[in-house]
């Protein structure tokens, strides 16, 4: 299925520090990363709820799972509402041609390198706010064929975004923009370049995910080809989960993509 294999993709792109397969469910558990890299993956229909309340209550940390209709259960989020989960905000997975992307971008593309330069950490961590270490070890697991692009403008990078190629498909990921070179067409010239870098490896087709929320990124992707193939929220327990000891994990609340 499509949704299953892209999200998979994407996990892959966003690999965890560690990663359990239970079944079709991805347990998975990556301290100091953001927190949606360590969201379970509940891909297929066996009930593994409790399974995974008791890995994340293992490790110390809150539970997260990424709720797809058509890829889980019908029934796991109405369990997880049941459970005391909060409900997070609605996803956006999109697609496009990767050719579409080219052509609409309407932009010089912008510089592509094969590793994250010091400047493109920068600009990415100016933007995110996040830890810039924890983001090196999460992109040096990263397996597959990679592009870090950038946009300058008077010599200062100040929009970055990254690719990665599996089978055919370029998912992209860590797009960001300082807000002073907002709205001057930086954001696509980094997508022009990882488009240009996706049609060289015969990837085809490319993908993102983002918070449906986010009206200007949403207008951005929708006029260089992107479409909305679904939506998707995450079910995040608010309270900690504790061990068989009586000790209690930590539960960290957040709604970004």
């Amino acid at each position: 299925m499509l949704l299953r294999t892209l999200q998979e993709h994407a996990a892959r792109a966003q690999p965890a520090a560690h990663v359990q397969e239970e079944g079709g469910w991805w347990l998975r558990h990556s301290p100091g990363d953001a927190w949606w890299v360590s969201a379970v993956l509940p891909h297929d229909r066996e009930d593994r709820v409790a399974r995974a309340e008791e890995f994340c209550a293992e490790r110390g940390s809150g539970v997260r799972f990424q709720i797809t209709p058509g890829v889980c259960a019908d029934d796991l989020d109405a369990r997880l509402d049941g459970r005391g989960y909060a409900r997070g905000h609605d996803m956006s997975l999109q697609i496009a041609s990767t050719a579409e992307v080219i052509r609409q971008a309407h932009a010089d593309a912008g510089e592509v390198t094969a590793r994250p330069t010091d400047e493109w950490l920068a600009a990415w961590q100016a933007v995110t706010t996040r830890d810039v270490s924890a983001e090196r070890d999460l992109l040096s697991r990263v397996e597959h064929p990679s592009a870090y692009a950038y946009a300058e403008v008077d010599g200062q990078v100040v929009a970055v975004g990254r690719a990665v190629a599996e089978q055919g498909w370029a998912g992209v990921f860590g797009m960001a923009t300082l807000p002073h070179a907002r709205g001057q067409g930086a954001a696509r010239s980094v997508l022009a370049a990882l488009a240009s870098w996706a049609a060289a490896r015969e990837a085809n087709h490319m993908y993102l995910q983002m918070e449906k929320a986010n009206s200007s990124a949403f207008r951005l992707y929708e006029r260089t080809g992107f479409r909305e193939v679904c939506t998707y929220h995450y079910r995040i327990r608010p309270q900690p989960i504790r061990n068989q000891e009586g000790t209690s994990g930590g539960a960290e609340l957040g709604f970004a993509p």
